[in-house]
């Protein structure tokens, strides 16, 4: 039985995909399935598809902050909100973080997945900035790019190679019906079948015939 291909589409902007990025990365050596880390760009699929980031409905905000803070605290990930962070999500292009983390997927996708972490981990626990390239820079070296690496990263960023890739990606997701982030597409039975949200990690081992373990299940020995 081949290993089922699960693609997680994920902007580093949002919180929730940051809570499915880690259950997934915990799964993948567990789970009988190929774990594909799609970075897109966000504000294109909320763009394209008319879609309102959850805080512009005031309510909506408000349980937003309670839903995250009791989301990263199941599932053991340090990401922590507060009211002023609407507004720092709302100042923010991961235009050029996405075009960095994408240009590392193209060059050197050993590090997708620490790098995509680092941002979290700015934006989310440190609640610094991650759109200009010193802090970019920063990121890259905290999740262990070499300086050589990461400059030639940043200045891809502005290559058409880069930028159609993102496009590319991001249409992809909007191709499965994506909406928001993060969006799971599991490739099971000959067909995609997309799961919106990070609490859908469990809905989608039962889909694809794998037993959910828990948001931190113990690795295989």
């Amino acid at each position: 039985m081949g290993r089922t291909v699960v693609e997680l589409f994920y902007d580093v902007i949002s919180p929730y995909s940051w809570l499915g990025f880690e259950v997934l990365c915990r799964y993948k050596n567990i789970w009988n399935i190929d774990l594909r880390l799609r970075p897109a760009f966000l504000g294109g699929i909320m763009q394209q598809t008319g879609n309102k980031p959850p805080a512009m409905l005031p309510k909506r905000a408000e349980y937003m902050l309670k839903d995250v803070k009791r989301m990263a605290k199941y599932y053991q990930v340090p990401l922590h909100m507060s009211g002023t962070d609407f507004q720092r999500i709302m100042a923010t292009s991961t235009l050029p973080a996405m075009r960095f983390i994408t240009a590392i997927d193209m060059t050197n996708p050993q590090y997708l997945e620490p790098l995509s972490r680092e941002f979290w981990m700015r934006f989310y626990s440190q609640h610094e900035d991650i759109s200009q390239p010193e802090n970019i820079l920063a990121v890259a070296r905290q999740a262990g790019l070499s300086a050589e690496l990461s400059q030639k990263a940043l200045e891809m960023t502005a290559s058409p190679t880069v930028k159609d890739r993102l496009k590319e990606t991001t249409a992809e997701a909007l191709k499965y019906g994506a909406f928001g982030m993060p969006s799971v597409v599991a490739h099971y039975n000959g067909e995609p079948h997309l799961f919106f949200g990070s609490d859908r990690i469990e809905l989608l081992g039962n889909v694809i015939g794998e037993k959910w373990l828990g948001p931190v299940p113990s690795p295989k020995l």
